[in-house]
């Protein structure tokens, strides 16, 4: 089992930075990818960005390319979400998530654990 745990979600006026973290705990050692994803009320959830445990491989929803950088740090298992020049569209709830073999990072269906979710609001 893999255990995660995001932090780092907020109230943050439009054109703001955040930055959201995600603790990796367990078996983490079987993770191959580990993603984000977010989800507003009544919508999907959706990819956002996704990095593979070496850092060499990285992956944008187009939504977020050029504002968003996925990044991790595997001597604290951690994989970060540094989001720049937010806007109002990006308010959900985002969520980590990790995959333990090689998949197609964009769907959701693809991954096999999930964090609780951390809010990120975006006030115009």
């Amino acid at each position: 089992q893999v255990q995660l745990l995001e932090s780092g979600g907020g109230l943050v006026q439009a054109g703001g930075s955040l930055r959201l973290s995600c603790a990796a705990s367990g078996r983490t050692y079987s993770v191959y990818a580990m993603g984000w994803f977010r989800q507003v009320p009544g919508k999907e959830r959706e990819f956002v960005a996704a990095i593979d445990w070496s850092g060499e491989s990285s992956f944008y929803a187009d939504s977020v390319k050029g504002r968003f950088t996925i990044s991790r740090d595997n001597a604290k298992n951690t994989v970060s979400l540094q989001m720049n020049s937010l806007k109002s569209e990006d308010t959900a709830v985002y969520y980590c998530a990790a995959i333990t073999r090689m998949r197609i990072l964009s769907l959701e269906r693809e991954y096999d654990y999930w964090g609780q979710g951390t809010q990120v609001t975006v006030s115009s």
